[in-house]
């Protein structure tokens, strides 16, 4: 019969013939191969040609724009280059809402010099095309402005309308914040005919949903009057860029030529700057997210609100944080902006009325400290958890601890170890290498915890296992003699052969049929190995968990109240536990309190304090959460003291606890061995103690002896012996050591309660 041969079974003797070896294949064309296949993965050299070529062309074509605007400055050809007419409806309305700054006297107040650093605030949407629709209030009184703003603009056109407002919901947005970056032109060599008080500021405007993910990105760039604080610049959504030559028409007339010059220098400077790149073969990856598509066109002016100090000071306070030095100044005044976002083609303005800005390398150091003490609580707790573990050891140990919150520990720190990733990635250079540490150290804990969490569950699995009950053995019934047939046969004959029929009263053989059971579906292995694996199941409940917070990551406020659950209900498990088993809970107190207070550290820190590093709003109910965190561990600790349910009613909780020393007969005082039987771990004798014999004896022969002195003596004799639920006799102490390592019987394997 031709088929594939079954392998040969060597346990059966079956002798399988040795197959003709192989001739091994040549490794070089698989060599070959991989080295093509990873050419070309690594190889973009085509594409960076193609994009070095792109940007050569269009440097060349910047080269021409700057030439054209350099000579109209210089007014030698003015018909290349033509700055645009600002409109006179836009300074009108943005005076209503602020007011712009002056020069100061130096010894009294100042203004920062250096706005470079991040920005954020509330913002207040005005949609200029219908501010006479809402009646519920009153018109602005800078609405005759606007509605002279709207009417120059072309706005009739409502499908080209629509495409520039685009799909972003502009009313949803109630915070913003900003970068900037600011780059002081002047200098003693090539630029020292600049002016000094005009400074280059560029950076990006970000404005987020709340109800969604999505968000808003503007690249702005401007120029910045130090002497008054003033900002003056333009708004464009990403790719499309800001055309900085026409920034003169922004500020005010006695100004514009020597912000002309400024801004010929700073294209000069990009350029050069980009030409380098290029030739360098940084180019840089231009595959950033553009976000929302829309056209509409922003202005930007925006006031630095002046500091009640001295210039010099202020001078002094900026160098420090420039380039510490060591040198004691005076507190950093906050740094505070007021401005209006308008936009003309779109008919839509933001007011910034309180903008609050913090320094780059303020913000760098102040996230380099937050990560030392993150790094300093992480390996607290590890060292807490290392404790906990060789506390908690053995089999005793590990039956009175609950899983559950190392469970919820590993999910917290799991949304710990994402987020210091998440900072590292946004922070740049030595800040991210110091939040990275807290990180590894989140990674390190959430594997820890895993496995002892993994451990509780494999130890504690015999704990709920019901053995099946058996019915009771019924009596066999007695067999029917079977009717005998006269045998017409010889003893010696066969019952059946070639030359004798089959006897009449034979059954004819019936066929045995073996079925092979269907082999289970993925998914329906998958669940029987979850079910009846303890470490799969724990596994799947850890993974799961892990699934849902890295979903949850993806919004805005579920995390929140997701970690928020998480801590709330970290220890209630373990109270449940210690109530259940009626047994007080293995966890102990140095454990408790500091892996507490480590943990509140993070969540009071993230949504208590307004000025965190990742700028999470705060949230009230985080003190609730803390309070009831500490009333947990107070009620933990309380229960070892003063019992599992001293705070239950009598009567609310009955706790069923095994009894290991009931009462049994004391063998017979004539037999030559007192002793109740021998121990199933030490194969020794459990003898009854002579004293106990002796006492027993003269109460039986009419000595009266105390309540008290019989209850002691029948306690100490019961203390000697321990009988098991599968009705195995131990010693009480061989019994004790033998759980310290497993809660098993040693004799037949059956789940035992805690003695």
């Amino acid at each position: 019969m031709s088929g594939t041969p079954e392998p040969a079974d060597t346990e059966r003797g079956d002798v399988r013939e040795e197959p003709m070896p192989r001739r091994q294949r040549s490794v070089l064309p698989s060599f070959l191969f991989i080295s093509f296949v990873l050419f070309m993965i690594t190889n973009n050299g085509g594409e960076e040609v193609s994009q070095r070529t792109h940007l050569l062309d269009l440097l060349d074509g910047i080269d021409h724009q700057i030439a054209n605007y350099s000579a109209w400055l210089n007014g030698t050809a003015p018909e290349n280059f033509t700055l645009p007419v600002q409109d006179a409806a836009v300074m009108p309305l943005v005076d209503s809402l602020m007011t712009f700054g002056s020069q100061v006297d130096p010894q009294s107040a100042a203004y920062y010099t250096n706005l470079t650093g991040f920005w954020r605030g509330d913002v207040r949407f005005h949609n200029l095309t219908n501010l006479q629709s809402n009646e519920s209030s009153p018109l602005p009184p800078w609405h005759t402005f606007s509605d002279d703003l709207v009417s120059r603009a072309n706005l009739t056109n409502a499908t080209e309308f629509a495409s520039r407002v685009g799909s972003w919901n502009w009313t949803r947005s109630d915070k913003v914040q900003i970068s900037i970056g600011d780059k002081f032109m002047w200098d003693e060599g090539e630029h020292r005919n600049l002016s000094k008080d005009i400074a280059m500021i560029h950076g990006k405007i970000d404005f987020s949903d709340p109800e969604g993910s999505e968000e808003l990105r503007l690249e702005i760039g401007g120029v910045h009057f130090v002497s008054n604080g003033t900002i003056y610049a333009f708004a464009e959504p990403l790719r499309r860029g800001v055309d900085i030559r026409n920034l003169p028409m922004l500020v005010p007339p006695a100004f514009m030529n020597e912000t002309a010059h400024i801004v010929e220098a700073e294209l000069i400077a990009r350029t050069e700057s980009m030409k380098a790149r290029v030739e360098a073969g940084t180019i840089g990856d231009p595959s950033e997210d553009d976000g929302p598509k829309v056209g509409c066109s922003f202005q930007f002016l925006g006031q630095i609100l002046r500091s009640d100090v001295p210039l010099a000071l202020l001078k002094e306070v900026e160098d420090e944080i420039q380039e510490p030095t060591g040198i004691s100044t005076i507190h950093a005044p906050d740094m505070k902006l007021q401005g209006v976002l308008v936009s003309q083609n779109c008919g839509i303005l933001y007011e910034l009325p309180d903008i609050s800005g913090m320094k780059s390398q303020t913000l760098f150091r102040k996230i380099t400290s937050y990560a030392g003490i993150a790094t300093l609580m992480n390996l607290l707790l590890l060292a807490l958890h290392a404790r906990q573990v060789t506390r908690s050891r053995s089999a005793a140990g590990l039956s009175r601890v609950s899983r559950y919150p190392f469970i919820i520990q590993t999910l917290i720190d799991a949304v710990s170890f994402v987020g210091h990733v998440t900072l590292a990635i946004l922070a740049e250079g030595r800040t991210s290498i110091a939040v990275l540490a807290p990180a590894g150290l989140a990674c390190i804990l959430f594997v820890q915890e895993a496995q002892f969490a993994i451990i509780i569950g494999q130890i504690q699995a015999p704990e709920d296992v019901r053995p099946a009950t058996r019915p009771p053995a019924q009596p066999a019934p007695a067999p029917a003699p079977e009717p005998t047939a006269p045998n017409t046969q010889p003893e010696s004959a066969p019952a059946t052969g070639e030359n004798n029929a089959p006897a009449p009263n034979a059954q004819p053989p019936v066929p045995t049929i073996t079925t092979t059971p269907p082999r289970p579906s993925l998914l329906r292995y998958l669940y029987d190995h979850i079910r009846s694996d303890p470490s799969a199941r724990m596994w799947f409940i850890i993974s799961f968990f892990l699934l849902v917070v890295f979903r949850l990551v993806i919004a805005l406020s579920v995390p929140l109240l997701f970690i928020g659950a998480l801590y709330g209900s970290m220890w209630l498990v373990q109270i449940y536990r210690t109530i259940r088993r009626g047994r007080a809970s293995g966890l102990a107190a140095e454990y408790l309190i500091g892996v507490t207070v480590c943990r509140l550290y993070y969540l009071l820190y993230f949504l208590g304090c307004p000025k965190n590093v990742l700028d999470i709003e705060t949230r009230p109910w985080v003190y609730g959460i803390a309070l009831f965190m500490v009333a947990q561990v107070c009620l933990i600790l309380m229960q070892a003291h003063f019992g599992p349910t001293f705070f239950l009613p009598r009567g609310v909780v009955s706790i069923e606890t095994y009894d290991y020393h009931p009462p049994m007969p004391l063998p017979d005082p004539e037999a030559p061995e007192q002793s109740l039987g021998d121990c199933a771990i030490c194969m020794d004798a459990i003898v009854v103690d002579p004293v106990l014999r002796q006492h027993l004896d003269e109460k039986s022969e009419g000595h009266s002896l105390s309540r008290r002195t019989g209850s002691l003596l029948a306690q100490g004799a019961r203390k000697s012996y321990s009988l098991a639920p599968c009705h195995h006799l131990f010693h009480t102490a061989c019994l004790e050591r033998w759980l310290a390592i497993k809660n098993i019987c040693p004799q037949c394997r059956r789940p035992l309660p805690p003695l």
